[in-house]
């Protein structure tokens, strides 16, 4: 009896004794895996952009919008403004993929000379934007008092106006150019940046590293530029995609009503211009559509990654 009481016990005391062995013997290095280090901010922000596709295809297509419009010359198929009036509103073809307007220049190649004004003008226009309403939101955000109701009382006096019926009047006054309308396109769209850096900096300004910079006796324009610039900057960023779509709409309006670049340098606004007559419209849509297109994805693209950049650094949004 006692030989059967020990072989119905020793299959459980050996069970115990090889599961004591195994929490005492140390582990196989082999193993053993490191910790994974904690992602980045910037890493994770990246991560969220990537997983928003429309994002991802419209920085696809602006890429290549850019790529296109640099190297227009070499590309173009024809000259922009070589006139060929026997040739004009021809339908596509072969030779001219996109037709001819009405005096017989290539819609395509000026398609893509028009999308050297409209980006050059929606870029430097909404990063001057952004980077004179970043100045002065910090400026008011950090050293308040009178300096901020000053510089927010400009901002009300600012978008009181109807944006779009100044920047009209002072091209004209002005003359019409490149430089002309980003300077004055920027002038009048930079309240929206400054009133979202001014919340930014107000509350950042109350923030321990801060205040610690203030103890030791760092000057204003140290603390704003060493501590309050890199804070701001993610919602800038969403605020200067906006405003770069918004400025390419006013360029195309300002040469769809005549006050735009000069001719014979091609604009998609001026391109819609040439073919709003009635019988264009109707007849010959090889004319308008392109531009349009080109206007309409451009402006959908930018809103489109500024919605990716404002997801991303949104922390909570969940990877």
């Amino acid at each position: 009896m006692s030989d059967n009481i020990s072989m119905q016990t020793t299959p459980a005391a050996h069970g115990q004794a090889e599961a004591f062995n195994a929490a005492t013997t140390p582990a196989d290095a082999s193993t053993l895996r490191p910790a994974t280090p904690p992602s980045s901010p910037t890493r994770l922000a990246a991560r969220r952009f990537r997983r928003h596709r429309l994002a991802m295809a419209s920085i696809i297509f602006i890429g290549v919008l850019v790529l296109l419009a640099v190297l227009g010359p070499v590309v173009s198929p024809h000259n922009p403004n070589a006139v060929n009036p026997a040739g004009g509103r021809m339908p596509p073809s072969a030779d001219h993929w996109l037709g001819t307007d009405s005096i017989g220049r290539d819609v395509l190649s000026r398609l893509l000379q028009g999308a050297r004004v409209s980006l050059t003008v929606g870029i430097a226009a909404g990063l001057s934007a952004a980077g004179l309403g970043m100045m002065l939101g910090l400026v008011a955000g950090l050293l308040g008092g009178w300096i901020d109701t000053a510089i927010m009382r400009l901002v009300d006096i600012f978008l009181s106006f109807p944006s779009l019926v100044v920047i009209l009047l002072l091209v004209a006054i002005l003359g019409p150019s490149i430089a002309t309308i980003i300077v004055v396109i920027a002038l009048f769209e930079w309240p929206a940046s400054c009133r979202i850096v001014r919340q930014m900096s107000l509350s950042v300004k109350e923030m321990d590293f801060v205040l610690a910079a203030r103890a030791i006796g760092s000057r204003n324009l140290a603390i704003m530029y060493r501590h309050m610039v890199a804070p701001v900057l993610p919602p800038l960023t969403v605020v200067a995609t906006f405003l770069s779509a918004g400025a390419i709409l006013l360029e195309s309006s300002l040469s769809f009503l005549g006050l735009g670049v000069k001719q014979p340098q091609a604009t998609w606004g001026g391109m819609l211009q040439d073919a709003q007559s009635l019988t264009i419209l109707q007849q010959m849509p090889w004319l308008w559509l392109s531009p349009g297109l080109a206007i309409s994805l451009t402006v959908l693209a930018i809103a489109f990654i500024g919605d990716g950049l404002r997801d991303a650094f949104d922390p909570k949004q969940q990877l």
